[in-house]
């Protein structure tokens, strides 16, 4: 083999990771010496992502596309296989709590809304001034919003294969777009709320953590004959090729007996399987907890802490390519509903969280609205960054919420997938989308509103 500089399939892969980490190592280094950036909450990979971005348009900095595209795809489901796995903690509550299925109800029902509003403009767009415009873009504003760069990239890259061209590149901006509104409307929003007295800068945590935050009791030691850690990344990796190889057989299953509907339902299934990762998981770690039970097993093999920091690895390493990779030149004719979408679908968001969460969170409704805010238009990564402004010390149940609430949305968001799939179809396809997206956003704040009603 060569091992020289002439073998790219060897080396790139290495340079395009080497292009990443000093990105996110730069960026790092500017968040903490300008001010400017510092007071703006913008996440190191956001705007390591845009250093990049800037980078390959200037001619600095070699991106490969294509590994930028694997690496956003794997990243997402990876990253949620190792939230997945995460053991949960005890409930401290009654049994007439619903919060987790609340907030799940929550954040489903803003996916709804961004894709009803982003519906709304293309199909208004479509039908006068742009009507060459593929109708169904609207459903990349919850993708991009509400779910972040991965699924923006997936959904994007479907609906580019379908006829939507430069779809992946707009799918990405709507979610840098997001990032935006949730770093820098975020912080203005605090500050306004801030200066009205509603809100108050809370005090940064200096108590040191102990032991039980880094490891529960009865888990594996530290360091055996294998690392913890070797431990946690053998979970992900396996649960990940089981992923594929379920994937594999529905998709091959479907294709030999309906290969009509194969065609529609393998996109899906390839583009969301970070779904099946993630309900793989969850399996995994319920037959661990009851084989410790039963006394098959003597230890606890997942630590939370670890699987937190390799899952916040994954993303980073996501959000990083998947802004990165954004084809300015693929939405030149497409700033039109793009910024339409972008600030319409800001507001409907605000304005939507406004309401819900006083019932969901009547208790520390600031806490919860910005929280979700936070994440919901960009990840929750951001929607913590927000939340810490008031809680430092996460003493609210806030940051739990929007774990369980992830939780319950991926149960409460199946049919949000087939909305997905079905709108592309025709232009009367598009339009009843739209219309059932209505009715089960409508369907979801009842729910919120029962459920609130019943745990008083």
């Amino acid at each position: 083999m060569d091992y020289s500089a002439a073998n790219l399939s060897l080396w790139n892969i290495i340079i395009q990771l080497g292009l990443i980490a000093g990105a996110i190592l730069l960026a790092n280094l500017l968040r903490q010496k300008v001010p400017f950036i510092r007071k703006s909450l913008m996440p190191i990979a956001v705007l390591a992502g845009f250093l990049l971005l800037a980078a390959k348009y200037l001619g600095i900095a070699p991106l490969d596309g294509q590994i930028m595209e694997i690496l956003v795809y794997h990243g997402i489901a990876l990253g949620f296989i190792a939230m997945s796995l995460r053991v949960p903690p005890e409930k401290a509550g009654g049994k007439g709590d619903f919060t987790g299925l609340k907030s799940g109800a929550v954040i489903v029902s803003t996916y709804l809304v961004q894709g009803v509003t982003g519906l709304i403009i293309t199909l208004a767009l479509g039908y006068t001034v742009m009507p060459g415009l593929f109708k169904a873009a609207g459903l990349l504003l919850p993708m991009g919003y509400g779910q972040g760069p991965g699924q923006a990239n997936n959904v994007g890259s479907s609906y580019e294969a379908l006829g939507f061209a430069g779809g992946r590149s707009f799918g990405l901006a709507i979610a840098a777009a997001g990032y935006l509104v949730a770093c820098v409307v975020g912080v203005i929003i605090l500050n306004v709320l801030r200066a009205k007295g509603r809100i108050r800068a809370g005090q940064q945590r200096e108590d040191a953590p102990t032991v039980d935050f880094f490891q529960s009791q009865d888990e594996i030691p530290v360091s055996d004959s294998i690392d913890k850690l070797s431990i946690q990344i053998a979970l992900i990796m396996a649960l990940y090729l089981v992923t594929y190889l379920v994937s594999r057989g529905i998709t091959g299953g479907l294709a030999a007996v309906a290969p009509g509907l194969a065609g529609t339902v393998n996109t899906l299934i390839w583009g969301f399987n970070f779904i099946i990762g993630s309900a793989l998981a969850i399996a995994l770690r319920a037959l661990l907890e009851k084989g410790k039970k039963a006394g098959l097993l003597q230890r606890q093999y997942q630590n939370n802490y670890l699987l937190n920091r390799i899952s916040g690895f994954f993303f980073d390493i996501m959000i990083v390519a998947g802004i990165a990779s954004i084809n300015l030149e693929d939405i030149r004719g497409l700033w039109v509903p793009f910024v339409l979408m972008a600030v319409c679908g800001g507001v409907m968001t605000w304005v939507h969280l406004g309401i819900v969460c006083k019932k969901v969170y009547a208790d520390y409704y600031y806490e919860g609205l910005l929280s979700m805010f936070g994440m919901l238009t960009g990840t929750i990564s951001s929607g913590v960054l927000l939340l810490r402004e008031i809680d430092p010390n996460l003493s609210t149940p806030a940051a739990n919420n929007l774990v369980t609430g992830s939780s319950f949305g991926i149960i409460l968001g199946a049919p949000v997938l087939v909305l997905v799939g079905m709108a592309p179809r025709s232009d009367v396809m598009c339009l009843v989308t739209m219309a059932l997206a209505a009715v089960y956003a409508a369907v979801l704040i009842l729910l919120i509103f029962k459920l609130h009603r019943r745990a008083k």
